[in-house]
């Protein structure tokens, strides 16, 4: 755990330096100091936050995940000649990329209304959830980016698979979801839909901070389902396990490469 612990603490204090990391979380202060002065209210600034981290945290993360891998590899190489397991290197590397990321995002979301005073508490239930959300796509996305960094060896190739799969979950999936519910709008598709959902970390995070508005009556009967379902004890313990799932698939799919890579 020591082992793990110093590696976490260099790469953190390594991506802290990069101008990625100060670039990511300058925006989120801008963005919601932006927000909250010109929305009017705390729950307009929240709703337009929800649109930008559910864009933005994906894409930022792959990408700058698999490039910084990419520029590690002589590092990660030099790493594993010392006397130290894999498994305590890949998880030092992990939480070097994610913590970093994470905090930042929580201080370009969070600092903003504690300067205002969000004394409401359900915008503060509210943002807490939706930084809860970003974490939760900033660790599903490094574990892809570990993923891709590992599989591809070329360079080009690992940043275009990263920009594909942020297109992959972010637009093309809801587009297909779009159409599906279009092609086969006469035939109960409930369970499909809750079922092709769960299998989207974008959309589930989506979801889930739409029904904190409680705006599902805007969103017609589909609105009425999810708030059936995810406004439920069961239906949230799904979703957190579904979050959960997206998590640790990935990491060990990640470590699994990482254990097998012949560096």
């Amino acid at each position: 755990m020591s082992i793990t612990m110093k590696v976490a603490r260099y790469e953190a204090s390594n991506v802290a330096r990069s101008r990625w990391l100060l670039v990511y979380t300058l925006f989120f202060l801008a963005a919601t100091e932006s927000l909250l002065r010109f929305a009017g209210s705390g729950t307009k600034a929240l709703l337009s936050l929800m649109s930008v981290v559910l864009f933005l945290v994906p894409l930022v993360t792959v990408v700058y995940g698999t490039v910084y891998l990419y520029s590690a590899r002589e590092f990660t190489e030099l790493l594993l000649a010392q006397p130290m397991k894999r498994g305590q290197l890949f998880a030092g590397l992990y939480l070097g990329l994610t913590v970093p990321l994470s905090l930042g995002l929580a201080a370009g979301l969070g600092l903003p209304f504690l300067f205002h005073g969000a004394d409401d508490p359900a915008i503060r239930t509210t943002l807490t959830v939706l930084i809860l959300a970003g974490t939760a796509l900033t660790s599903v996305f490094t574990a892809f980016a570990f993923l891709i960094a590992l599989r591809c060896e070329d360079r080009l190739r690992g940043l275009g698979a990263a920009i594909g799969l942020w297109l992959l979950f972010a637009l093309v999936y809801d587009g297909l979801l779009l159409f599906l519910l279009a092609a086969f709008a006469d035939y109960p598709l409930e369970r499909p839909v809750l079922a092709l959902i769960l299998a989207n970390p974008v959309d589930l995070a989506r979801v889930i901070l739409l029904l904190q508005f409680d705006i599902s009556a805007l969103m017609g009967y589909t609105g009425a389902v999810f708030q059936r379902f995810f406004g439920s004890a069961w239906g949230a313990g799904l979703a957190a396990s579904a979050l959960a799932l997206w998590m640790l698939v990935p990491i060990a799919l990640g470590f699994r490469a990482f254990a097998r890579k012949d560096f």
